[in-house]
Order: structure tokens, then C-alpha cells, then sequence
């Protein structure tokens, strides 16, 4: 019983769904301080400066949709 938990443990750390991931997004600034916008981990710069749905400050935990190539942040 004792190894299949250790097992289990580790294909799961192995996925990263226990692992922490590396905060690849950081805000870019802008025109309008309260509105910056996210540079993702393949350089690329989202096209939005607040998010979609709530009009609020982008949230660079939240992945990125990507449109036409073009990545879309969210809240």
C-alpha cells in the first residue's frame, strides 16, 4: 500500500500537477499604468490591456487564449 502512494505521488509531481509552474507571463507597461498589459513565456504581448469578460486588470496566472496567433489574456 505504502509504495503505490509513493508511486501515485510521483507521476503526479512528474505531471506538475503538484509542482508549481514557473510564472512565465509578466506585465508589460503601458500608456495607462492601471492597464498593463501581459507578456507571455513565447514573447509575445497580449493584444488586450483588461480583460475580456470584467473589464479588469489582465491576470497573469490565467493562460492565454490565442486568436489568429494573437494571445487574448483574461481575469
Amino acid at each position: 500500500m505504502k509504495v503505490s502512494i509513493v508511486v501515485i505521488l510521483a507521476a503526479v509531481a512528474f505531471t506538475g500537477a503538484v509542482v508549481p509552474a514557473v510564472e512565465a507571463q509578466r506585465y508589460v507597461a503601458t500608456a495607462d499604468s492601471s492597464r498593463p498589459r501581459l507578456k507571455f513565456a513565447d514573447s509575445l504581448v497580449s493584444a488586450n490591456d483588461r480583460c475580456i469578460v470584467a473589464q479588469e486588470k489582465l491576470n497573469p496566472k490565467v493562460r492565454p487564449v490565442y486568436v489568429n496567433g494573437v494571445p487574448m489574456g483574461f481575469c
